[in-house]
């Protein structure tokens, strides 16, 4: 018996792993994060499985339920929304599990942001804009952030910043961010990305309406000079006078004899 945690994805049910869809088709138990995770992801569940929403659970009973299927021998697919590696809440349950010595093992899922990307058909890190993506928050009721990570700490690198769990405070977070980035700073909110309701607002920081966020809680904002960027320098890896491995170039080249 395994406990199988799943990265479902962002929302499309097709954005999921081969992996992940066959450890829920082999999976007699199924829990799920109701809120988060479509329902469209269940097709893959065998016929008499067991589902159930984790939703409006606590802990204790997400546990009971695992333990349960443990007693019976019976795996159980966990699924997740986005990817498990960032505010997944699967650590406890992994502490949990090991303390009770039942077996788990971890699928990873495409993340939110990568799908906000992918929406706005941006690349994050360009030549010469910026070379680092910060996943980062704002506190919350749920979880408080370290002195060390505060919003305007990570403003200061002038990085891309990919900010969860914050649209609710989108006031704060411009206030913050706009003497590091400038007014101009191209920034977007995806509002549930490749769900069938995703909506995109692009703006810079002096343009966005703070109260876009009234009310929801389900967005992604991005920050950032690549958002939109036109006036950048290509990649060196595809320069046609740039020696690589499987591009050997001139008459001494760096690896010769390795080009394929």
């Amino acid at each position: 018996m395994t406990v199988h945690f799943i990265g479902a994805g962002p929302g499309a049910p097709d954005l999921i792993t081969l992996r992940g869809r066959d450890l829920i088709a082999a999976s007699p138990v199924c829990l799920y994060a109701g809120s988060l995770v479509p329902e469209g992801v269940l097709a893959h569940c065998p016929p008499g499985c067991r589902i159930v929403n984790t939703a409006p659970m606590d802990l204790d009973g997400i546990m009971a339920e695992i333990a349960a299927a443990h007693a019976a021998g019976q795996d159980v697919a966990r699924l997740h929304s986005g990817d498990l590696s960032v505010w997944s809440a699967m650590g406890e349950q992994l502490r949990r599990l090991r303390a009770l010595e039942i077996p788990y093992d971890v699928t990873p899922g495409v993340p939110s942001f990568a799908a906000a990307a992918a929406v706005l058909g941006a690349e994050l890190t360009l030549p010469g804009v910026a070379q680092s993506v910060v996943l980062t928050r704002t506190s919350g009721r749920a979880s408080a952030m370290p002195e060390g990570e505060m919003l305007e700490n990570f403003a200061r690198t002038g990085a891309t910043l990919a900010i969860h769990l914050s649209v609710h405070v989108l006031d704060q977070v411009l206030a913050t961010l706009t003497p590091h980035y400038g007014p101009d700073c191209p920034v977007a909110v995806v509002f549930r990305a490749t769900w069938p309701d995703e909506r995109v607002v692009r703006a810079t920081l002096a343009t966005l309406d703070p109260a876009i966020g009234h009310g929801e809680r389900s967005a992604l904002i991005l920050v950032g000079r690549t958002l939109g960027a036109g006036d950048f320098a290509e990649s060196r890896l595809y320069a046609g006078d740039y020696d690589r491995r499987y591009r050997p170039v001139g008459t001494d080249p760096r690896f010769p004899g390795t080009g394929a």
